[in-house]
């Protein structure tokens, strides 16, 4: 199967057609200079080294270099890749709280987009882990299973919102419960859970889950909170303007739980870190999660797509050498060798 992975280069080659109309023209014009001096073929017996042909084949190789160059900004794909890659790391689970309470914006833009800025972060600095992702709100869900191809996790972040799960609420325990079969059965790598969520558990059992997690799996649970402790309204929607309302008619306002943040991680014999500050969380979390047990395993990373580029490089490199050693001029060395008569 073949592609261009960016496809909207290819319309520079709208500009191909003028580039040779240009050229035609400005040669007609120069035929029509030189006529002005006397004929043609007086005028190659007084200049016997100049060659007109070299000229017009020196066009066309930089026209055909411009054509690959062209080919290779648009990065042609074909094929599948696939490489053996070797990775040291330790089994993670990221559960994200996708509940309509992290649509409350006292974190700009609002609490999901920032929660998904520090997924996408936390990926990137844990490539070497197996990752498995969970989302959750009054039910949990398995979004992504365990695996050692990192950044396909980063393909379902644009898709996280509220709609994922039906059932709203924050049932932190429930996503400790499900993340912990997540896990693999090796027992010589160690295992940790990254939860994201405002700490708003309306099931009451999530300190419970971690507890166990950590004494019977040996599942580290850490905590990310997201939110401001002093709290904001809950919008209807992503883009609303307007609030939700209880059953009185008050509007809801969400509040960042950090008590209970910070006691679920101690139950889970982690970290709790407020994400107030996305590079101070990665780092943080970065330095506990490097003080596990990690495990050597060698794995097949596919791509769909082998990239091609280079060999349309080599070509124009190619190209333009000869260009550069095309001379105007008849070279007095080889005077004798007619190869463009």
């Amino acid at each position: 199967m073949f592609r261009f992975e960016n496809l909207e280069y290819l319309y520079l080659f709208i500009a191909m057609p003028f580039l040779v109309a240009l050229h035609i023209w400005l040669n007609v014009r120069k035929r029509n200079d030189v006529k002005k001096l006397g004929t043609l073929s007086t005028l190659k017996q007084m200049m016997p080294e100049l060659s007109l042909k070299r000229s017009y084949l020196k066009f066309w190789l930089i026209f055909a270099a411009f054509c690959l160059g062209i080919l290779m900004i648009a990065r042609p794909q074909f094929g599948t890749k696939v490489e053996t890659v070797e990775k040291q790391g330790i089994e993670l689970v990221i559960a994200m709280d996708v509940s309509n309470s992290m649509l409350a914006r006292d974190v700009k833009p609002y609490r999901l987009t920032r929660a998904k800025q520090i997924l996408s972060r936390i990926i990137d600095v844990r490539k070497e882990d197996k990752v498995a992702l969970i989302v959750f709100a009054g039910e949990a869900y398995v979004q992504m299973p365990l695996t050692s191809d990192t950044q396909s996790a980063k393909l379902f972040l644009n898709t996280l919102d509220p709609s994922l799960v039906p059932v709203q609420g924050t049932a932190i325990g429930d996503a400790i419960n499900l993340g912990l079969s997540c896990f693999s059965s090796d027992k010589n790598v160690d295992k940790a859970m990254i939860i994201i969520t405002d700490g708003e558990d309306h099931e009451g059992n999530a300190m419970q889950a971690a507890q166990k997690a950590a004494e019977s799996g040996g599942v580290m649970i850490n905590v990310l909170g997201i939110g401001s402790t002093e709290g904001s309204p809950v919008p209807e929607s992503e883009y609303s303007e307007r609030f939700r309302s209880d059953n009185e008619g008050k509007v809801v306002v969400s509040h960042l739980n950090e008590t209970m943040c910070k006691e679920i991680a101690q139950a889970g014999k982690g970290l709790y870190v407020q994400a107030d500050n996305s590079n101070t969380a990665v780092r943080a979390l970065e330095s506990t999660l490097d003080g596990l047990q990690k495990t050597k395993e060698t794995s097949l990373s596919y791509s769909e797509y082998d990239e091609k580029f280079p060999i349309f490089a080599t070509i124009l490199l190619a190209l333009l050498l000869i260009e550069v050693l095309i001379y105007d001029k008849k070279n007095r060395l080889f005077k004798n060798i007619h190869l463009f008569k």
